[in-house]
């Protein structure tokens, strides 16, 4: 009785590969814990990929609890709730006010397509190089939406890769800013971001909503729900589902979509070779889309006539708030005076928007 028990324990058929995804799972939730990055994901996602890697739980196999959890994976439903939420807490007015801030968050895409072509000639398929380019929009989201539709045996490493490089904006961003900025250029002091009436931001959700279906509809679920989110906040008629969707909604989903991208970094699909590319090429997308945003920024910079600090084109990824937060530290850093968080949120919410009409057309152009 007693060794038919030892044999019914996970000990019996723990391997090390196994034990090593649990060892990953348990950094993921130091991560999310203790240094705090990104803890909402981390920490579901750590738990999750723990749950996955013990043995004879049986958690990701048809039937079980984790395999239901990744449903709504699958069938694309949960990304685009987030993008409701998402959408009902952002304010887009510092993108309203100054509309060229829209053209940062274009260019900080182009990370996106220039890793495309990096995978492309490593050897992936379009499929899973469009799923891997899209980590450098530093969209989470958009990440799982796309792949999930493209590469699903992928989605474990790109999903970790996606939200990790999220958390780890304070890092890598600082020293790309410094490289591409001069001291001088970040002293400088943008002009307030003036307030916008509010029938602008009630008709603003509405006309991209139509926009981005008519020119890219593939991108429609994510883009479409992000605007309805929006509109919920900005019309003032329906503060119940604003608030709905800012509070329970969002956070019941992301705990289900954390434990269900968790379940997906089982140790034979985690560890191999791919994964380590994955997650190289994941942060070369990361900075070079930070380097293209940057680089348009010194271009307005000089057409300006040193008016703009082109450290907002940092904050053109979609990683919202922490990357106009690192823009705005920056500031201060070079001059105690200057205030940038507003200015540089502008090219931040528009990074939100670039991202996923990028997802869309990577959909279109593999479908």
């Amino acid at each position: 009785m007693l060794m038919e028990f030892l044999r019914s324990t996970a000990f019996s058929a723990m391997t090390w590969q196994a034990a090593a995804m649990i060892t990953v799972g348990v950094f993921l939730l130091y991560l999310g814990i203790k240094r705090q990055y990104e803890p909402l994901l981390l920490v579901p996602i750590g738990f999750g990929a723990i749950l996955v890697n013990i043995p004879l739980a049986g958690l990701n196999e048809p039937g079980g609890l984790l395999d239901y959890f990744y449903f709504g994976i699958k069938t694309g439903i949960f990304p685009p709730l987030i993008f409701l939420g998402v959408g009902a807490m952002t304010d887009f007015g510092p993108l309203l006010a100054k509309p060229y801030t829209f053209l940062l968050g274009a260019a900080a895409q182009f990370g996106i397509f220039g890793t495309l072509l990096g995978a492309r000639l490593l050897g992936f398929t379009f499929a899973e190089a469009s799923s891997i380019a899209i980590i450098g929009g530093a969209d989470g989201p958009t990440a799982i939406y796309l792949t999930s539709q493209l590469a699903p045996h992928l989605l474990g490493p790109i999903a970790v890769a996606a939200y990790s490089y999220m958390a780890l904006v304070p890092v890598i961003q600082p020293p790309i800013i410094k490289l591409l900025t001069g001291r001088e250029q970040r002293k400088i002091v943008m002009s307030e971001v003036k307030e916008v009436p509010q029938r602008v931001k009630i008709v603003f959700p509405i006309v991209t909503a139509i926009a981005c279906a008519l020119f890219v509809p593939a991108a429609t679920p994510l883009v479409g729900m992000l605007m309805l989110g929006n509109l919920f906040r900005e019309s003032g008629v329906v503060e119940r589902l604003s608030k709905t969707a800012q509070n329970e909604l969002i956070n019941i989903v992301t705990i289900i979509l954390g434990v269900a991208v968790g379940s997906q970094m089982s140790a034979d699909q985690f560890l191999t070779m791919g994964t380590l590319l994955i997650i190289l090429l994941g942060v070369v997308a990361f900075s070079v889309g930070t380097a293209s945003g940057l680089g348009l920024g010194q271009i307005m910079y000089l057409v300006s006539g040193k008016k703009i600090n082109p450290m907002i084109g940092a904050a053109g990824v979609s990683a919202v708030p922490m990357a106009a937060r690192v823009v705005q530290k920056m500031g201060q850093e070079a001059n105690p005076k200057n205030f940038l968080l507003m200015n540089a949120m502008g090219p931040n919410v528009a990074g939100v928007i670039g991202s996923a009409v990028a997802a869309g057309v990577l959909l279109a152009l593999a479908g």
